[in-house]
């Protein structure tokens, strides 16, 4: 959620009920301290931070998390063990983000509070196990909180993760249209219009596969995926298209990451609302009072 998931999104999911986390990415840490302080202007209720571990500013972010008092982190793009001493002192919660069920056990005895299994239906970065598939044998591999993630939009997706094993959901693609959230509404209103067979994966060929929305940029990218363009010429694509999407509003160009989901999204709403919406959902399936 580079670029979406900013301390606006952050403050007004947790202000709902939610655990809103501010995506770090690949930001300088000072960035990343702006965005906490902001995020507490906002809101009394606590906040996280995902940490991308490929991210040159890591280490400084994952300082700045501690003297900030940031009390959950989630993490993906690597292993989090070299900060686990720092974090668990502070009382940081560690969450990280996994595709696998080894890479769950790793997490887990690395020092790790809970994981988020997240499924290929997943906007973004993803794995190739489904949903359905990894989060039942994530839960039988570790001893620790499983969060589903990947292709949960909705109150059914809710209850149908609380049956496969899962302790709670995270969700992204869902909270792209609320309002509080700054993604320009080109964006939005691509992911509002999304019917089920608009998701597209880029990016097969060179390992790191990402989902997004189908436009000209997929197509092309694709296209020299096929006729065996190198790394380099990929990345050269991409270059930015993420930001041009969510900030300035090219979805021609832009890269529109959404899981598959995007097509339960209907139309823009509040945080409060949604969460409300998912909830009542949800205990109606589960016969929760």
């Amino acid at each position: 959620m580079a670029w979406v998931a900013d301390y606006h999104l952050a403050a007004a999911v947790s202000a709902a009920g939610g655990m809103g986390l501010i995506g770090a990415a690949s930001a300088p840490a000072e960035v990343v301290r702006e965005q906490i302080r902001k995020g507490k202007e906002l809101t009394d209720m606590p906040f996280g931070v995902n940490v991308m571990l490929m991210n040159p500013n890591a280490d400084e972010v994952a300082q700045v998390i501690v003297e900030e008092g940031i009390k959950v982190v989630t993490t993906g793009a690597g292993n989090p063990a070299k900060y686990m001493k720092m974090w668990k002192e502070a009382g940081v919660i560690v969450i990280p983000v996994v595709a696998s069920a080894g890479l769950a056990k790793l997490m887990e005895r690395a020092g790790a509070d809970a994981v988020v299994a997240e499924g290929t239906e997943a906007g973004g970065h993803i794995g190739s196990s489904t949903t359905m598939t990894l989060v039942p044998q994530v839960v039988d591999s570790v001893n620790i909180p499983v969060i589903a993630a990947g292709g949960i939009a909705d109150g059914r997706g809710f209850a149908a993760a609380m049956m496969l094993g899962a302790e709670g959901v995270q969700m992204g693609t869902r909270f792209i249209t609320a309002t509080e959230s700054i993604v320009h509404e080109n964006y939005k209103q691509k992911v509002i219009k999304a019917k089920d067979i608009d998701s597209e994966v880029t990016g097969m060929s060179t390992g790191h596969p990402v989902r997004c929305i189908r436009n000209k940029m997929t197509k092309e990218y694709i296209r020299m995926e096929k006729e065996g363009a190198t790394l380099e010429e990929l990345e050269l694509l991409t270059l930015g298209s993420l930001r041009k999407a969510v900030i300035d509003g090219d979805v021609v160009d832009g890269t529109i990451m959404a899981g598959q989901c995007a097509g339960l999204v209907k139309k823009e709403q509040s945080c409060m609302e949604i969460m409300e919406e998912i909830m009542t959902e949800a205990k109606v399936l589960l016969k929760v009072k």
